[in-house]
């Protein structure tokens, strides 16, 4: 699927994005709180922001904190990553590091 990334803005190849991650899918506070089609809901994203949520945030953060797009657009990593990768070319590939990697030197 192709089109606009809504973390970067950019045009590109989009991957499938759950919201509520699979993981999370029969977790029974998650049966409570949510329709299944909410549950279920999807977006498309570039593979580098969808790599760079999930390295930022834990499944659980993601079902219970950031499970809309909105959400994920105002967290401050992610928006400052989106606002770098929006300066990439199409197609430009990067390292994904954890937030408690940051600062440390990279291994070659």
């Amino acid at each position: 699927m192709h089109g606009q990334c809504p973390i970067c803005g950019r045009l590109e190849t989009l991957t499938r994005h759950h919201l509520i991650p699979r993981t999370r899918h029969h977790n029974r506070k998650n049966k409570r709180d949510f329709d299944r089609d909410i549950v279920q809901q999807t977006i498309g994203i570039c593979r580098p922001c969808h790599s760079q949520i999930h390295a930022i945030l834990t499944e659980k953060e993601l079902e219970r904190e950031w499970n809309t797009i909105e959400r994920l657009c105002a967290h401050p990593e992610i928006r400052r990553f989106g606002e770098w990768m929006s300066k990439k070319p199409r197609g430009f590939k990067c390292v994904t590091r954890t937030s408690a990697q940051k600062g440390l030197p990279k291994s070659h």
